[in-house]
């Protein structure tokens, strides 16, 4: 991705610029405020997408947020203008924080001298880390103290505006819940959706499930359930293609795997024929004849009988001389 750096870009940037991408943030917490003086300031510091926000500081749900971290990638930075314009607090800022160093991601505050690229920033970064700390000592022992006390007086512990029934107090937990599952998704998209893209709808979830867990350690395995909900999530959240939630297509068992290469097709159709045929044997799928080892050419016949049924638009790449089929030949 191009960016075009501008003044304001640090030399540390400017070096990465071929290969990084800057993704802003920009956030008000009312419909009257304007996110425009944030919104020219991340734009010259090169910014090639700026996802803005009208959210309250105090609340945890931040759907643009939720897309501006799914947005990242490895080597990406996420930049906003002031640190309050990210975190509710500072525990929530670190965490996010985090949630991007461990995905090999960057962050970059302009008014702060915090750039996690760089070995000062990380080095504040520390340091708020360690005042986070402290706080969090200090609430577990006012929180302790506090409890403590209610139970001498009598009191039983609990959110009393929950069990009045306080429809606004479970609207906030709800929101608040929903926002730390959609970050915790965020963390681990790049494990999953890329195979659900590619798999979806032609295969069913128990086998994208079975593609998923075959690159991740047992520890970290989904059910189909848990997959399923985490996809209609970024569905619903505008993450992901709603088309990932249709019915598998109904067809007959000898047409499965020309459904499934037609889907592999169109995913991709710069795929050459043994590319195809590559995850086909990483999806531990068999020849027509039983085999492990997909010839091309066994790949360009499904080719051929999907784009005759109408599933594919654009002719399979021809096969060339070196590459054998394992289809028989006629006598």
């Amino acid at each position: 991705m191009f960016l075009n750096f501008t003044k304001g870009v640090d030399d540390t940037l400017t070096a990465w610029g071929n290969t990084m991408a800057l993704i802003g943030y920009a956030r008000v917490s009312t419909d009257e405020q304007t996110t425009a003086a944030q919104m020219d300031a991340l734009r010259a510091a090169g910014c090639t997408e700026v996802f803005e926000e009208k959210a309250s500081g105090a609340s945890r749900a931040r759907p643009e947020l939720a897309r501006a971290l799914a947005r990242i990638g490895r080597g990406d930075t996420l930049v906003i203008w002031k640190l309050d314009r990210l975190g509710r607090s500072l525990s929530h800022l670190l965490e996010v924080i985090e949630d991007l160093r461990d995905r090999g991601s960057h962050f970059r505050c302009l008014t702060s001298p915090i750039d996690t690229a760089s070995p000062h920033g990380t080095l504040v970064l520390q340091m708020l880390g360690a005042v986070a700390e402290y706080e969090r000592s200090l609430i577990r022992e006012r929180t302790r103290a506090g409890l403590k006390a209610a139970k001498a007086r009598g009191r039983v512990g609990g959110n009393p505006k929950l069990k009045r029934g306080d429809k606004a107090a479970a609207r906030r937990l709800a929101d608040r819940q929903r926002q730390l599952y959609l970050l915790d998704l965020t963390r681990t998209a790049e494990e999953w959706l890329p195979t659900v893209r590619r798999l979806r709808p032609v295969r069913s979830w128990a086998a994208v499930t079975r593609a998923v867990n075959a690159k991740l350690p047992p520890a970290r395995h989904w059910t189909v359930e848990r997959l399923r909900r985490a996809v209609r999530t970024f569905v619903a959240e505008g993450l992901a293609e709603r088309m990932l939630l249709d019915k598998v297509p109904s067809v007959r068992g000898d047409d499965r795997l020309m459904v499934l290469v037609a889907g592999i097709a169109r995913a991709n159709p710069k795929l050459s024929l043994r590319a195809i045929g590559a995850q086909l044997e990483a999806m531990r799928e068999t020849t027509p004849r039983g085999g492990r080892t997909w010839a091309a050419g066994s790949v360009k016949s499904l080719l051929d009988r999907a784009r005759a049924q109408g599933l594919l638009t654009v002719s399979p790449p021809p096969v060339s001389a070196s590459e054998p089929s394992d289809l028989p030949s006629n006598p």
